[in-house]
């Protein structure tokens, strides 16, 4: 796995190609919309029947990138749970291995839309947002310049035409400045980058890192193609 090294306002961090985002000088690892149960939601809300695995295949991808980069702290960028009932609706294996990774490291849940209270008996604490030296985490991207802003909350997506075909992803968007991340969650969709909810937070344009099975692409706005 190849990881991204960029300046965010001065802080510098390392993306993953999962979608995580690393910063060595705290080995503090973040991760945006794990939407942990959300297959279980949807079973429980409609017709519409998805394999139950979301969950344990989320957790998988977070137990991979905890490995790799041994973090001392892991902060979860709010909707961490699809819904509030989601914690009770975690199967007693899942349960286990969440408690297992909050006890292993420092585990912060940043409260989300979906998830406002965090869950009660998974350990970890709780803010609503957190500062990082010259970062802000918080769930939803707030208004106006927010400078050194990191956030999570809109599921960016982007697409690119390539010599062969055209191809879309999710991906971080950044200016150098804010970042939004992508979601983390297996069962997550996207919002186009060229959405105005993303791209009106980066008036003087941004570049984009999507994601890859083993590294990170990067591309300027301009070279986006069309909606994702």
């Amino acid at each position: 796995m190849t990881l991204t090294p960029i300046t965010l306002n001065g802080e510098a961090l390392q993306l993953t190609p999962e979608g995580a985002l690393f910063r060595p000088a705290c080995r503090t690892l973040v991760v945006a919309d794990l939407h942990f149960e959300k297959g279980s939601a949807m079973a429980a809300r409609s017709a519409r029947l998805a394999p139950p695995y979301d969950t344990t295949a989320t957790l998988e991808r977070i137990v991979r990138v905890m490995r790799r980069m041994q973090p001392k702290r892991v902060i979860a960028l709010g909707d961490s749970f699809h819904d509030v009932a989601g914690p009770d609706r975690l199967a007693p294996a899942e349960r286990r291995r969440i408690r297992a990774l909050t006890q292993a490291v420092d585990w912060v849940w940043i409260e989300g839309n979906h998830d406002p209270e965090p869950p009660a008996d998974l350990g970890g604490t709780s803010a609503a947002e957190m500062r990082l030296g010259g970062l802000t985490l918080r769930h939803a991207p707030a208004a106006g310049a927010a400078v050194g802003e990191i956030a999570g909350h809109l599921h960016p997506k982007a697409a690119v035409m390539t010599t062969a075909r055209r191809v879309t992803g999710f991906c971080f968007v950044t200016d150098g400045r804010r970042m939004v991340m992508p979601a983390f969650g297996a069962y997550t969709g996207g919002l186009d980058v060229q959405a105005q909810a993303i791209r009106g937070l980066f008036r003087k344009g941004f570049r984009v890192f999507m994601l890859g099975r083993d590294r990170l692409y990067a591309f300027p706005m301009s070279s986006l193609s069309g909606r994702a």
